[in-house]
């Protein structure tokens, strides 16, 4: 996935294009969503999806409040925008939201099932005015807790830090109104928060995908595993419905992965070079996430921590713990910054596990490793710390004319951290990486 700088327009040349949004998007949203409800009240394979538990809601009258409030923030959203491309996706993202709500309801009209009592006063008022426009029908996904995340994502990097616990309650407000003004069910607000994520990972705002299919055997092999638990977890959900079609979140986070391993790279992660995850691939993967921190805890324990390659640099495992160091180069692209790494120098790298990097990512993270060396020790590490960050040390060490060969760093690293992997792709990049990038290198580098 390639970086894109979100470089600031005129403020007026943005509210201009906002305001072209806005008039677009709100006949947009008013004519599919009340089309699909006019259309779904005459159907007559309606039916209803609700747990049981969900009778003891209360109804909340004032909490209209808050669920009306998302109209207006729908409409500020688009004008906070600080650059062409943020307005751009975001608007994309907007427009996407009520076609994929809208074909939801289409394949699958659900009616809201309780008897809303009588309100009155400036409360009931509210709900005179959207029941004007609202049939009970459109319920799942919640088109209301799509654009709820999607707004949220906009709103929050825009906001001092100070002010976003006001933020966060406010919009958890909005999230609760939608089942205590007896608006949707449990079932659409699940739903909705899915395909809300789903819309704002693939359409990413400081970024774009990028496919380029990978040449090593080994990555295709591990992608068709992925791939092949994707398809096993679908049909389960399938087979077993009710509760069990949770199992999509697991077959959906495999089948990124899947991607990742056969062209889309460690993007798929959405990691930057501060070590900061998106929330939406945070969200969406966070079941590979947690099977690959139990399978990190399990093989961590075999390892030593971090060991001493050469003077200033060490060479580890991801940080559980505090490390004395002044500087961190961190290759893992599945988690985001540990917390145990302290206020020091810091840069990511993200790459995709078990896999050799192309010469152009080696260079980047030789790079790196040479912005941060002056600063003191500083620490490579990776999950396990055997071989995507031993190859990035092995690449350096050979810059810097540690070692004259490729064979005698992988000796050296060896010596240090005995269990280090070096499989015949990862020698193969560092000798392509060494004739285009080393200008002084001996001839035993590329023999």
């Amino acid at each position: 996935m390639n970086k894109l700088p979100l470089n600031p327009d005129s403020r007026r040349q943005l509210w201009l294009r906002a305001a072209i949004w806005l008039l677009f998007l709100a006949p947009f949203f008013f004519l599919t969503y009340g089309q699909v409800n006019q259309f779904t009240a005459i159907r007559d394979d309606v039916g209803v999806l609700a747990f049981s538990w969900e009778s003891l809601i209360p109804f909340l009258p004032w909490t209209i409040v808050p669920y009306w409030s998302i109209d207006l923030l729908y409409g500020i959203s688009l004008f906070i925008c600080t650059s062409r491309r943020e307005l751009m996706v975001h608007g994309l993202r907007l427009t996407i939201a009520s076609v994929a709500a809208c074909v939801g309801f289409l394949l699958f009209p659900l009616r809201f099932s309780f008897i809303r009592p009588i309100s009155d006063g400036m409360f009931g008022w509210f709900f005179q005015q959207l029941e004007m426009f609202d049939l009970p029908y459109n319920q799942a996904p919640s088109l209301h807790i799509i654009l709820l995340w999607l707004l949220w994502l906009r709103f929050y990097p825009h906001i001092s830090s100070k002010w976003r616990w006001l933020l966060h309650g406010w919009f958890a407000l909005i999230g609760i109104s939608v089942l205590t003004t007896w608006q949707h069910h449990f079932i659409d607000v699940i739903t909705g928060l899915f395909v809300g994520v789903i819309i704002s990972y693939t359409l990413p705002i400081a970024s774009r995908w990028r496919w380029q299919p990978s040449q090593d055997p080994f990555a295709r092999r591990l992608a068709v595993y992925y791939y092949s638990a994707t398809l096993f977890l679908t049909i389960l959900a399938c087979w077993l419905s009710g509760g069990f079609w949770l199992l999509l979140w697991p077959a959906v986070a495999l089948l990124m992965v899947a991607l990742g391993y056969s062209g889309l790279g460690s993007a798929i992660f959405q990691k930057n070079a501060a070590g900061n995850m998106s929330p939406s691939a945070r969200l969406l993967l966070a079941p590979y996430q947690i099977g690959a921190w139990c399978s990190f805890r399990y093989f961590s324990a075999k390892y030593d921590r971090n060991n001493q390659i050469t003077e200033g640099i060490l060479l580890g495992s991801y940080p559980r713990h505090r490390v004395a160091v002044n500087a961190v180069l961190d290759m893992t692209s599945e988690w985001q910054k540990s917390t145990r790494i302290p206020a020091v120098a810091y840069i990511a790298c993200p790459q995709l596990d078990l896999l050799a990097p192309s010469e152009e990512e080696l260079q980047h993270s030789v790079q790196a490793l040479n912005e941060l060396y002056p600063h003191g020790q500083v620490l490579v590490h990776c999950a396990l710390g055997l071989s995507r960050s031993a190859i990035v040390v092995a690449a350096w060490l050979l810059q810097q004319h540690r070692v004259t060969s490729i064979a005698e760093a992988e000796a050296m690293i060896r010596q240090a951290r005995p269990r280090i992997i070096f499989r015949e792709s990862h020698r193969n990049v560092l000798k392509r990486w060494a004739k285009r990038y080393l200008v002084l290198i001996t001839e035993k580098v590329t023999e």
